[in-house]
């Protein structure tokens, strides 16, 4: 009896799996992406359907933007909170890169490590970081290491554990070879899982920079004078919702600039690297 034949697969542009996508559709997906919510608040928006206190309209929240940037007190100019927000959430990011990244390759790298590290870390990073927001304030005070500290907490576990999973998703078989060439254990490290893990390492730091700015506006709840999370609790507290959301829109800016700029970044440092 003779096997009927497979179905063949019809080609498709829009569902084909990692396969050529041409780039006028990607161009017009994205602006849909971007076009369509735009549409929506703006009909909801100038419709009435919403209240302005609610829902204020998009040149409504552009003219407080721009009306936040021309104040000429530094306290309340919006180019002068987003500095201070930025350098709060770069000092932040940092810290929990240099130590999120060693401590997630030993614990990838190394049975021992994982055991010692990975107990702590599983379980730290469950707890929510606005309830240690009172010892925060007690051991570092009401000044920017309490808020940098606040930014440090919420993502430095993120990042073990992630780069970690990638370190352990390195193949066996590659490790392996490496040893048979004549490798010693610091030759593994430096040339086989640094390299192999080192695409991950970034994607990991392009996730998390978003956590960083989300954890801002917990920080900035401790005595902060300026700051796009304090000018968002400040606007918030007197019901200006237009400010909130030029302010929330600005921080999405910011988070897309930066997700492309590590696009980039590792498209130089890892051209070996699958694309997507």
């Amino acid at each position: 009896m003779s096997r009927s034949p497979k179905p063949y697969l019809k080609p498709s542009v829009f569902w084909s799996i990692r396969q050529g996508f041409p780039d006028w559709l990607r161009i017009v997906l994205t602006a849909a992406a971007l076009i369509v919510p735009l549409l929506l608040w703006t009909v909801l928006s100038y419709s009435g359907l919403v209240k302005p206190i609610f829902l204020p309209s998009p040149a409504r929240v552009l003219q407080a933007g721009i009306e936040m940037f021309a104040v000429e007190t530094w306290q309340d100019n919006l180019l002068v909170d987003i500095l201070a927000s930025s350098g709060r959430v770069l000092a932040g990011f940092l810290a929990a890169a240099a130590l999120g990244i060693p401590v997630g390759i030993a614990m990838g790298t190394f049975y021992s490590m994982d055991s010692l590290f990975a107990p702590i870390v599983g379980t730290v990073r469950y707890m929510p970081v606005a309830a240690f927001m009172p010892l925060i304030v007690v051991w570092f005070g009401l000044g920017e290491l309490s808020k940098i500290v606040i930014i440090f907490l919420g993502i430095v576990f993120y990042n073990a554990i992630m780069i970690a999973d990638a370190v352990k998703f390195i193949p066996s078989e590659l490790l392996n070879a490496a040893y048979t060439l004549g490798a010693n254990r610091t030759d593994i490290l430096f040339r086989v899982i640094l390299p192999a893990s080192f695409p991950s390492i970034l994607d990991t730091l392009r996730v998390n920079v978003a956590g960083a700015w989300n954890f801002l506006v917990i920080a900035e709840l401790i005595a902060a004078e300026s700051g796009l999370g304090y000018t968002i609790n400040q606007a918030r507290r007197y019901g200006q919702t237009d400010k909130v959301l030029a302010c929330i829109v600005i921080i999405g800016a910011i988070g897309l600039l930066l997700d492309y700029a590590f696009k980039i970044l590792a498209r130089i440092l890892t051209p070996w690297a699958e694309k997507s």
